[in-house]
């Protein structure tokens, strides 16, 4: 008898027990990470678990730094918390001495030779950094990422909970480790072991019981019941591939993933998909891929648009990645490409601003992105600029349109209009501690954390957008509204937010002059 996978089977990807997202691979990252965010949150918790449990019960309070657990979790907390600190004292010393080295360093680097500072370092960070200083006379330091990941990266912290969706509620995953796995298979594996993929590519490629056994067994697990993990059946959609030799396809998945499609190649943006259940809510799901993805493009790197989740459930299946480069050195902006290297991906393509990419039936440029990032020297983000046959796509993502210079240079550059405009328009995002707190030495002023946000654009931004590029079909979104969101965004709009009245003006002025216009959600299609 064959068995497949069931569609509803979802699979997260833990290190340390925390649902492991880009920044907590990177051995400095992750330290800080470990030491300001989630030592500091274990910690709140068992002081006060009522306060926790309250805070999450009060929609103004999501996404904030409150562990939402059904039953009052004090002990196994503790527990994990001793586990941590234990696990990960060498990262946590790296962190510290990250963060005092740099302190040190505002202190007594006036502009003189930082030579003299090389044997001040900690061991930590001994032949692992270099001291610069910028062309404004400010000191900092270098990381020679490679090196730190030789020195101090391991992945036997690494695992998969394989879990059945029954709903698309998640504990939101920066504040709430998983610690509950009796309904769970857990396997203790680092991401970048192969096995995975056999197990994942059985929603197609069946297995017998004897594989399904032979298979969990080098995991040091047994299945007792096949049903509820396996079906007998496949139930791959039939119309997941495009067979007319001229048509264009482009499907919404939900967020900022869409996937395009000729007959001659599978083109994935930073995918984000959901399972198959019950549900009320209309979607496609894993079942909607094609067999084969040739590419698949990352705009920039938040944990929403480069989902281990995702990436690690398809990896059987692309061919090659696309993403931005880095920029080397920064503690803020760590190496897409060694992360996803220790993803287990190698056919990785760094693409440049305003660099160009043949492929099959057209064309991939990468495009400046501005903003989004809380004005850090960030510059892993770009948009992608996706010629197939003659119709032209740009994938915007968050981008913000801060200088209305830019995409007048950007149509002088491709030399040509934009069919087709998907832009983000999440204008008033979190503030920049929301996601970068724990990599800061300082404490930055309220006043600039709040002025300094994770933003895309918003109306005005936008229109010059399409103004610049002469838009003729234009598409809102990446605003985190799908429900199985929930547990990387926690954001909940109404009609009096900020983000639902700038896309409405938005919507109101292309429908004004004639441009088709709509606000995506939930799953869409067009056939071009």
């Amino acid at each position: 008898m064959q068995y497949y996978l069931k569609s509803s089977i979802k699979a997260e990807p833990l290190i340390w027990q925390w649902y492991a997202w880009p920044y907590l691979i990177p051995p400095l990252t992750a330290g800080c990470n470990i030491l300001k965010r989630h030592i500091k949150i274990m910690k709140s918790y068992i002081e006060s678990p009522e306060i926790h449990r309250k805070a999450t019960e009060n929609p103004n309070l999501a996404g904030g730094s409150f562990m939402n657990y059904r039953q009052c979790q004090t002990d196994a907390i503790k527990h994990l918390l001793h586990k941590t600190t234990d696990e990960c004292k060498e990262l946590i010393s790296l962190a510290k001495a990250y963060h005092e080295t740099n302190d040190y360093l505002q202190t007594v680097a006036q502009g003189d030779s930082l030579y003299q500072h090389y044997k001040s370092l900690p061991d930590k960070l001994k032949g692992c950094v270099e001291l610069v200083y910028d062309l404004n006379n400010n000191p900092s330091i270098r990381l020679i990422e490679p090196l730190i990941y030789d020195v101090y990266y391991k992945n036997d912290c690494q695992s998969i909970s394989l879990s059945d969706t029954s709903t698309d509620q998640r504990p939101f995953v920066l504040s709430t480790p998983r610690i509950e796995f009796d309904s769970n298979i857990k396997l203790d594996v680092p991401f970048s072991d192969k096995r995975i993929d056999r197990l994942f590519a059985s929603n197609r490629v069946p297995l017998t019981k004897a594989n399904i056994n032979e298979l969990l067994d080098s995991y040091g697990h047994k299945i007792e019941n096949t049903d509820k993990w396996f079906t007998n059946h496949n139930v791959l959609a039939q119309n997941r591939h495009v067979n007319s030799e001229n048509d264009i396809r482009m499907r919404y998945f939900g967020h900022a993933c869409l996937l395009l499609q000729t007959k001659n190649v599978n083109i994935l943006i930073d995918p984000m998909i959901s399972y198959r259940f019950a549900t009320s809510f209309e979607r496609f799901t894993l079942d909607d891929l094609p067999d084969r993805i040739d590419y698949v493009l990352l705009t920039h790197n938040h944990q929403d648009h480069v989902l281990f989740e995702m990436l690690l459930r398809l990896r059987h299946k692309i061919d090659k990645i696309i993403f931005p480069r880095n920029n080397p050195g920064s503690l803020a902006d760590p190496s897409l490409r060694l992360i996803l290297q220790k993803l287990g991906f190698n056919n990785l393509i760094e693409l440049e601003e305003m660099q160009t990419l043949s492929i099959p039936d057209g064309e991939i440029t990468g495009l400046p992105f501005l903003g989004e990032h809380s004005d850090l020297n960030i510059q892993t983000k770009i948009a992608h600029y996706v010629r197939l046959f003659d119709k032209k796509f740009l994938f915007a993502a968050d981008s913000k349109n801060i200088s209305a210079s830019l995409y007048e240079r950007i149509k002088q550059s491709i030399a040509t209009s934009i069919d087709v405009l998907c832009l983000g328009m999440e204008c008033k995002g979190a503030p920049l501690t929301w996601l970068y707190g724990p990599l800061l030495s300082k404490p930055i002023e309220h006043r600039h954390n709040y002025n300094r946000t994770l933003s895309g654009s918003d109306f005005t931004e936008a229109v010059k957008i399409i103004e610049s590029l002469g838009c003729t079909e234009v598409y809102i979104y990446a605003m985190g509204q799908e429900p199985w969101l929930n547990f990387l965004m926690s954001l909940e709009y109404n009609e009096n937010s900020p983000q639902m009245i700038e896309s409405a003006k938005l919507l109101k002025y292309c429908q004004d002059r004639k441009i088709q216009a709509k606000k995506l959600y939930l799953k869409d299609e067009w056939v071009y």
